[in-house]
């Protein structure tokens, strides 16, 4: 007997228009998952029951009338808790939104994958209002790596990592500021896409830092990510820097192999302050790539620091009325960190913008000469729950601010970015970053689709 839980989306969704099972089987599995493991992974905070059962039993009404089904036809997915539910608190991971109306109408992206067919599960747990790197949330509980309890899920988008890797959803939701996919797909061992800045819209999402804001989806297979990103791309006026035009298709793009593509390796910055394991991941795909070009990000320790600048300054701007009238209510950790924000000089800010202009210009000539380049994703694995620091490259350092060390100076550019999963030499996933040009996601889910197909990747559901 199958175990739907276990399967990726697309199979999911190929057994549903065969036959071999229905929508409502496969979502009262996850249902029963969810019931069974997510007091022990603090993947949801709240499941949308009995919405799921009505779109699963539509999904299955629509096949027994002979209609054509959509491509995530039955296919179950979650979303962070800063999208939109239609009926539920926008909670972005805070005490404080638990006050605030239940949403009116889904977020854009819901609404997009419902109509390829998807299956809303509900709400998964957060860091607060998206300022993590931990998947520690001091309201919520902690999310836990499916892999060992014991060690966290990266953040913020802590809860989709959880779900997807425990089998408590075929497809996840998150939001990427500075690694906030990407550090969950690493340490969870996930395949997670941060599209390009604006290729998808984010509307009706709670905000974090406008300027930085990506969505994107979590999953076991790269044809998933490929399926979900298609099913949500395309023009929406509701956000004003969401793109105008609809892209191609990237699913058909997917398995066309590495004909003609120059891949290179990030080096200087990205060769340092990491772990043995982080650096091997990179030079084991490498070696199997025959990546030799090397890429040199120039400055792109400024870039991270000009990144925490940005980030703190909008953050705190946008949440200086909850400080001032609330402040008992945060998260102290992120109510420091907003603080500290708001009180920047304005000229910092100004001066972080510049120098992201400049940078963004210097970065994408690199593209003259690769179509994309490997880096870590994290630098380590999985730190444990209740870890407060680390050590890289003799130093002791905050794990909360620096498992994004290699993640921020590419969202601070928007660059589209796969991360690829790999079981590390210690025996726990960690993710690499396939890094493509502004607007070629194909390129960068092309490379982590010829991964996959030859064995390289490790994308495996936690432990029972």
């Amino acid at each position: 007997m199958t175990d739907w839980t276990r399967q990726h989306g697309h199979l999911i969704a190929q057994a549903i228009r065969a036959g071999e099972t229905t929508a409502s089987a496969v979502i009262e599995a996850h249902l029963l998952a969810i019931a069974r493991r997510n007091a022990e992974l603090g993947a949801y905070t709240e499941v949308s029951t009995e919405r799921a059962r009505a779109k699963a039993a539509a999904v299955d009404a629509a096949r027994a009338r002979g209609e054509a089904l959509p491509p995530l036809a039955g296919v179950p997915f979650a979303v962070k808790n800063l999208y939109d539910i239609a009926g539920i608190r926008t909670l972005a991971g805070s005490k404080i939104n638990r006050d605030h109306a239940p949403a009116r109408t889904d977020a854009t992206l819901i609404t997009r994958m419902e109509a390829a067919g998807a299956v809303l599960l509900g709400a998964l747990n957060m860091g607060e209002y998206a300022y993590d790197f931990t998947g520690r949330n001091a309201h919520d509980g902690h999310s836990r790596n499916p892999h060992d309890r014991t060690r966290m899920t990266g953040g913020s988008s802590g809860g989709s990592g959880a779900a997807a890797a425990g089998g408590l959803a075929a497809i996840t939701l998150g939001s990427d500021t500075n690694g906030s996919i990407r550090v969950p797909a690493s340490l969870c061992g996930l395949f997670g896409l941060k599209p390009t800045y604006g290729s998808l819209s984010r509307a009706r999402t709670f905000p974090f830092v406008a300027s930085l804001d990506h969505l994107g989806p979590l999953a076991r297979s790269v044809r998933d990510l490929a399926l979900a990103y298609d099913a949500m791309s395309g023009p929406d006026s509701d956000d004003p820097v969401c793109r105008k035009d609809q892209p191609a298709p990237v699913v058909p793009q997917i398995a066309t192999g590495l004909a003609g593509l120059r891949i290179g390796v990030a080096d200087g910055y990205f060769q340092r302050m990491g772990t043995p394991e982080a650096f091997e991941a990179v030079d084991r795909l490498a070696k199997h790539l025959d990546a030799k070009v090397p890429v040199t990000l120039a400055e792109a320790h400024r870039a991270r620091a000009a990144a925490f600048i940005i980030t703190m300054v909008e953050g705190g701007a946008l949440h200086i009325d909850r400080l001032r009238s609330r402040a008992g209510d945060f998260d102290l950790e992120v109510r420091d960190r907003l603080f500290a924000g708001a009180m920047l000089p304005g000229q910092f800010y100004v001066q972080a913008q510049k120098f992201r202009r400049w940078f963004q210009s210097e970065t994408l000539k690199i593209f003259d000469h690769v179509d994309a380049f490997l880096a870590p994703a994290t630098p380590s694995t999985a730190p444990l729950v209740d870890q407060a620091t680390f050590t890289l490259d003799g130093q002791e350092l905050p794990v909360r601010a620096n498992l994004g060390i290699f993640t921020q100076p590419i969202s601070f550019i928007g660059l589209p970015v796969v991360t690829v999963p790999l079981l590390a030499t210690n025996g726990l996933p960690i993710g690499v970053q396939v890094i493509a040009a502004p607007g070629r996601e194909e390129v960068a889910l092309r490379i982590a689709a010829s991964l996959e197909a030859d064995g390289m990747t490790h994308c495996k559901i936690g432990q029972d």
